[in-house]
């Protein structure tokens, strides 16, 4: 029988089963999709926010501001990229100055550091800013970082030091037992850990009427081009409105730009197409940025959070079911809330039921994605002379290799699909989209996997064309 089956392999489930990893017990993450990160973790801002606008006394607010705080530590510890790159908060009328003295009313209590600018010197920092905007609340310990990867690498990790991972794995059915669960009649396990985001209140339908209801909302972006700081330095925020933070420029690890996202509430919890939101995107962007370089814009995707009736993070074990534990609601900030969640789970829900638990004596440590981008020449041309499939690039627009895609493939929790290779090592995610690149990357799969092209699951529309080239070519 197994210790632990958390259900849901997003970020919050990944770190508490990387947690979870250091100590001697046996964990199952279930995920029903192909790979982890799929849901709301690969579709988001991509930023660790400051702490400074959650409402006072919730746990979003409790658990944002203990999360930025680790995230740093934590991105060191995987080996992946963080970078504190600070925020501005824009404010370009009275009524908008009048709510950015509020926030900087909770930036003092939460020991939030910050800075006020005229909009004279915010524009010096940011030329692009808005000709309206007159002052600016500066967020320094605000971070960028690409969820996925952190995601992928906790993971990784956890996979390394005894966690077991099922992919392509829905829970269709739980039973409850005197002291265990039986989850769709196969899987026992002492403690069910419900990370299942849009779909928690259907997991926990399972075994009771759910004390909370899931709203998916929807947010939209637009992604432009590698601009590397000619367009924005950092995340620039509107004030804050009904609907939460607005719409948002954040530059990404990459040197790309994402603008977005609305908010709509939408009923089909699958339904991540985009559409009008974008035009709401495009109008809002605007009011805090001037000069947007929209004729760079090579990619539009959308995300679905989990919102939840209670309006905060549902963060519990059950009060009517022992040992099943609610991780629930976890829609922003929850990306940056995230480690400080997992801790939570871990050492004050979890961990206190297995006394007996030893930490591991010898923990492994995952090895970083190989990126030949940071790589010396010399260090380069050591790589090829071991390996020539190194020296061979597949993606032109992103400059990887068909030695990274081979590496990432053949890691713990590898990528097995063309959207998992994509997130690890970003072929596919250039000027061109995949256009040149794809049919070799699914040969590179198919060959690695040992599958025929068939086999190899593809992510987009168009996508049967490919398979058409990659068969005549190999």
């Amino acid at each position: 029988m197994l210790d632990i089956v958390i259900i849901g392999a997003g970020i919050t489930g990944s770190l508490i089963a990387h947690r979870l990893s250091k100590f001697d017990l046996r964990v199952l993450v279930l995920e029903k999709e192909s790979d982890v990160a799929e849901g709301a973790t690969g579709a988001n801002s991509a930023m660790v926010h400051s702490g400074h606008d959650p409402k006072p006394g919730s746990f979003k607010c409790k658990y944002n501001l203990e999360g930025n705080r680790m995230f740093p530590d934590l991105c060191k510890e995987l080996q992946v990229a963080y970078v504190p790159i600070g925020a501005f908060v824009a404010a370009g009328s009275p009524e908008e100055e009048e709510k950015l003295e509020n926030l900087v009313k909770q930036c003092e209590e939460r020991n939030v550091p910050y800075e006020i600018l005229s909009g004279e010197e915010a524009k010096k920092l940011e030329p692009n800013l808005a000709d309206r905007i007159s002052k600016v609340l500066s967020l320094p310990t605000t971070g960028i970082v690409t969820p996925w990867e952190v995601t992928i690498a906790a993971m990784e990790e956890a996979i390394l030091n005894g966690t077991e991972l099922k992919l392509n794995y829905e829970v269709k059915k739980i039973e409850k037992k005197d002291d265990h669960f039986i989850i769709n009649d196969e899987i026992e396990t002492k403690i069910i850990i419900n990370c299942a985001g849009a779909h928690c209140d259907e997991i926990t339908e399972m075994l009771r009427e759910s004390p909370y209801h899931v709203q998916t909302r929807k947010g939209e972006y637009f992604v432009l081009d590698h601009l590397n700081g000619t367009f924005v330095n950092h995340v620039i925020y509107p004030v804050p409105g009904p609907k939460g933070k607005g719409v948002l420029a954040v530059p990404t690890v990459h040197g790309n730009v994402l603008l977005g996202p609305n908010s709509d509430e939408i009923e089909d919890k699958e339904d991540d197409s985009t559409g009008s939101g974008l035009d709401f995107v495009r109008t809002q962007i605007s009011t805090t940025m001037k000069n947007i370089p929209f004729h760079k814009m090579i990619h539009t995707f959308a995300g679905l959070r989990p919102h939840i009736d209670l309006r905060d993070f549902y963060i519990q074990e059950d009060d009517q079911i022992k040992n099943f534990v609610h991780v629930a609601g976890i829609e922003s900030p929850g990306l940056s809330a995230a480690p400080a969640i997992a801790k939570e789970v871990c050492d004050n829900i979890v961990l206190p039921k297995f006394a007996d638990a030893k930490e591991r004596k010898e923990y492994l440590r995952r090895k970083p994605f190989i990126n030949m981008e940071k790589m010396s020449e010399e260090k380069i041309n050591e790589l090829i002379k071991k390996d020539p499939s190194f020296g061979r690039i597949v993606c032109r627009c992103e400059k990887i290799s068909e030695g990274q895609i081979r590496d990432v493939i053949n890691r713990k929790c590898g990528a097995r699909t063309i959207k998992a290779v994509k997130m690890r090592c970003r072929p596919g995610m250039g000027r061109c989209q995949g256009g040149f690149c794809e049919p070799e990357v699914v040969k590179i799969l198919a060959r690695e996997l040992n599958e025929g092209i068939d086999e190899i699951r593809l992510d987009r529309q168009g996508s049967n064309v490919l398979v058409s080239m990659a068969k005549e070519e190999l």
